[in-house]
């Protein structure tokens, strides 16, 4: 029996170690409820029949659906993350790519693309990256995928525009030393401070030659857009214009002029300090940047003026003077009144000039504190003393001038009262019944045809000799003309 206990035992551990075989047809298996029968006598083993195993199920088709379906989830996924068939980037294909290998293409083909440098001796061949072609490769990648995606048949074969660039240092140097023959520089024109004229000149420009780089940049990009990525570009010398034409230089020198007619320092509408041409454009230099001319003021120099301020604007009034006769009437104006000033802080003038200078204002306005002035009365009169043959002239009640004086002789009495001078004739011939006195000089009238004038025929003054009128010296009666407007009273007695 114990025979018959193993076997079944054994027979388990076969179809153990079949089912973790890969071979499970070539080995005998028994079931845990297989019987054994014992050999007879003289007899051989009986060997174990094997069982069967059961057919397999055929799943072929099922692997086969498998694999079209995982090819059409690969084929839908990718029609999410690619650009449409046949689409262009600036003649550069970018179809089947996605966004980011679209740049990069759009790069290298950029940067490989060749240009043939004909005409000017041995041809020559520069890169795209030679000239520093440039393309917004992932923006147009960007935008070529977001317009024309590959699931949208629709959009497929599109032409997406793109500009290419050239940097124009990095090209010209790349030109230059290729076909160094076809390159001299032009020169700009320039501004600059004539002295002999104290104004700004204009130095024209002068014509260069060059390789155009905006021809050569529209030529490639012409070439790729035909789908092509090389191309021939003369490397012959063409007109190279000055960055700074003539036109634009006497635009500056005009404005700088027109600034030196009305530069200075202002208090209001008046230019209390102005600055001379010569000075002004030694505070101003012309410069030239990147074909760009501008002004650039000397904060240094013009600190120099300002230090200097202070005493030519600073003032203190002066009052206003009126000439009135006794009842107060203002007869004229004798001393205008000014107002004093202080300039205020200058500790920042010569900055702030110097940026409005930059910009073309050439008008600096003063901060000034100031102190009013007051106005006074002057009651002026003459006083005519017939007996001392004087003439006395007074200013609020102070004696001013004294001069001796010829007054009418008997017949011609010089007539006494008060009057009032009433006019002035700067020279005039006076006539009378039996006389005729030339080019008298400084008459001022006071009583009908009398007068205080000047008398170059005689100088006996202090004793009657006129012909009624008041004979002074010439000196004299200038002074009188000047001093006593009309209105002034005269007093004339004895």
């Amino acid at each position: 029996m114990t025979d018959l206990i193993s076997a079944p035992d054994a027979a388990t551990e076969k179809i153990a170690e079949a089912s973790a075989s890969a071979d499970a047809s070539a080995t005998a298996v028994l079931t845990n409820d297989a019987t054994a029968l014992p050999p007879a006598d003289g007899d051989q083993p009986l060997a174990w029949a094997p069982i069967e195993p059961a057919p397999k199920k055929k799943r072929l088709g099922l692997w086969i659906g498998l694999g079209l379906g995982v090819l059409a989830l690969g084929a839908g996924a990718a029609s999410m993350v690619l650009i449409a068939p046949g689409t262009t980037v600036a003649g550069i294909s970018v179809g089947w790519m996605t966004p980011g290998a679209a740049a990069d293409a759009l790069n290298n083909h950029l940067a490989d693309t060749r240009v043939t440098l004909t005409g000017a001796g041995d041809d020559v061949v520069l890169t795209g990256a030679d000239l520093g072609a440039s393309i917004d490769a992932r923006a147009l990648a960007d935008d070529a995928f977001a317009a024309h995606p590959m699931w949208n048949v629709t959009s497929w074969g599109a032409a997406v525009p793109g500009d290419i660039a050239l940097d124009p240092a990095k090209a010209e140097e790349a030109l230059r030393d290729a076909v160094p023959t076809s390159f001299q520089d032009p020169v700009d024109a320039a501004v600059s401070f004539d002295a002999a004229t104290g104004t700004f000149v204009v130095t024209p420009s002068e014509t260069g030659t060059a390789i155009s780089v905006s021809e050569l940049t529209d030529a490639i990009a012409a070439a790729l857009a035909d789908g092509g990525n090389s191309l021939e570009f003369s490397g012959e010398p063409t007109t190279a214009i000055a960055s700074v034409s003539d036109d634009d230089a006497t635009t500056v020198a005009t404005s700088l002029n027109t600034m030196l007619g009305s530069i200075g320092f202002y208090i209001g509408d008046e230019r209390t300090v102005p600055v001379d041409a010569a000075t002004a454009a030694s505070w101003l230099t012309v410069v030239d940047t990147d074909g760009e001319l501008g002004i650039v003021a000397d904060q240094a120099a013009i600190q120099a003026t300002v230090d200097t301020l202070p005493a030519l604007v600073d003032r203190a009034p002066v009052n206003a003077a009126n000439v009135v006769n006794s009842s107060g009437k203002v007869l004229r104006a004798e001393t205008e009144g000014v107002n004093g000033r202080t300039i205020g802080d200058t500790s920042n003038i010569a900055e702030e000039f110097a940026a409005q200078l930059e910009s073309g204002d050439g008008i600096y306005d003063i901060t000034v504190t100031e102190t009013p002035f007051t106005s006074v009365n002057l009651v002026r009169t003459a006083d005519v003393n017939l007996s001392t043959q004087t003439a006395s002239f007074y200013e609020n009640g102070q004696l001013v001038n004294s001069w001796k004086i010829s007054s009418g002789a008997p017949g011609h009495d010089t007539k006494t009262g008060n009057f009032t001078i009433r006019a002035h004739v700067r020279i005039q011939d006076m006539k009378g019944a039996d006389y005729v006195t030339k080019d008298v000089p400084w008459v001022t009238y006071f009583n009908g045809d009398q007068a205080f004038h000047g008398t170059y025929w005689h100088s006996n003054f202090g004793h009657v000799m006129s012909h009624g009128c008041v004979n002074m010296p010439i000196s004299a009666a200038k002074w009188v003309y000047d001093w006593a407007p009309d209105g002034v009273e005269v007093s004339v007695h004895y």
